[in-house]
């Protein structure tokens, strides 16, 4: 059971980083898009970000 916890959370964030990866050019940022996509369950407690965020994956 552990196993396909782990599995189910390391594909969310994976495909996360993936859509916000593609969608990086919506958002307001223009720099540090490999440390924004990797951070970016961490960053969403922030209200920008999450916005910049859900514009990224609205592609």
């Amino acid at each position: 059971m552990g196993s396909l916890l782990t599995l189910v959370l390391i594909v969310v964030y994976a495909g996360g980083g993936w859509k916000f990866w593609q969608g990086f050019n919506r958002t307001n940022f223009s720099q540090n898009k490999l440390m924004l996509t990797l951070f970016w369950p961490l960053l969403l407690v922030n209200k920008s970000y999450r916005q910049n965020f859900n514009r990224a994956l609205k592609g």
